[in-house]
């Protein structure tokens, strides 16, 4: 049987693809989970109009994506945080110190969208990677203070 992939499935092939597969495992799993389409000419029609639908909507998200980007990347967050003699901190600054520093300036970002690699655990700048999109990375500065 012939069938269209509505979405990516692992092991079988990639949205609007035409596969073949047993009739099974087309009715029992691909169709009740709305992964696949039977493979007729109207469906073919109508994947195309979603797979239109779909590239519509992602490059609309993707340049919001960079407006916000172009938009914290003038940004610099100050963060300030007890701190040793030599420049160490107490504690250490992590995605939700600076998410809540960014949603004080008037930026709402999720802290799972900050990139960070380690957490900051002294003073001075840093240069912070955002990924708001698949395809857009946004890069702040964050300045930690002594308290």
């Amino acid at each position: 049987m012939e069938v269209i992939l509505r979405e990516d499935v692992p092991s079988l092939g990639k949205a609007g693809q035409i596969v073949k597969v047993k009739p099974g495992y087309a009715r029992n799993f691909l169709f009740p989970k709305n992964l696949a389409y039977e493979a007729t000419d109207g469906n073919r029609k109508r994947i195309a109009a979603e797979q239109a639908a779909h590239a519509a909507k992602r490059a609309a998200e993707r340049g919001e994506a960079e407006a916000f980007a172009t938009r914290l990347g003038a940004a610099t967050v100050t963060i300030t945080a007890k701190a040793g003699d030599e420049g160490k901190l107490f504690g250490s600054i992590g995605g939700n110190d600076i998410a809540a520093a960014l949603a004080k300036m008037g930026h709402a970002v999720d802290k799972r969208r900050i990139d960070l690699e380690h957490p900051i655990k002294s003073v001075g700048e840093y240069t912070v990677p955002l990924k708001l999109h698949a395809e857009v990375t946004a890069r702040i500065k964050v300045t930690v203070q002594p308290a």
